[in-house]
């Protein structure tokens, strides 16, 4: 029979254990602690490049929303939500929808991580609402989380076999 002293490690290992596993967070997981970050107003410009140019001013309001479970992004022209996003994890993925001004909505999910999380990639996954096969649609997004402050969003979309990048640069105003 086992002694005391050879139950309690045991006992204390099994509590403690399985507890430290969770301080080593998944790059989705720690990727998506950095974008519920984002929670608060940020205003910044768009450039549009390839197939669209254009050029202006957008602002973006991010907040949590599902007990924390999701962060929303809603990009603003003149105050007005022209397309809102939707971040969450999926099991071990961390996946986001777009509801696009293209009035679609492509899915995605981080597929590249660059070191430290300072830039996530969101491959396409599927898409509802898409009029035709060639009507236009965002392929791929790139978050730049450049300081605490200062992110870009980089979309590259997809329309009559047509590219274009919509870089969207923003900060932290509150």
């Amino acid at each position: 029979m086992r002694g005391i002293s050879q139950i309690v490690p045991a006992i204390l290992w099994l509590c403690i254990a399985p507890g430290s596993l969770l301080l080593a967070q998944s790059r989705e997981t720690a990727a998506f602690d950095k974008l519920r970050a984002l929670s608060g107003e940020w205003e910044g410009t768009f450039a549009w490049s390839g197939a669209r140019n254009s050029t202006g001013k957008m602002d973006a309001q991010y907040y949590t929303t599902g007990n924390g479970s999701a962060l929303v992004e809603n990009l603003k022209v003149d105050g007005a939500p022209v397309m809102t996003s939707v971040y969450h994890l999926d099991g071990a993925d961390l996946r986001m929808t777009h509801f696009c001004a293209a009035q679609n909505q492509p899915r995605f999910k981080a597929t590249e991580f660059s070191p430290e999380n300072s830039e996530v990639t969101f491959s396409f996954q599927d898409i509802t609402n898409l009029r035709s096969p060639t009507a236009g649609h965002v392929q791929r997004l790139e978050v730049r989380f450049l300081a605490p402050d200062h992110i870009t969003l980089q979309f590259h979309f997809l329309g009559d076999g047509k590219e274009s990048a919509e870089l969207v640069d923003l900060r932290r105003t509150e």
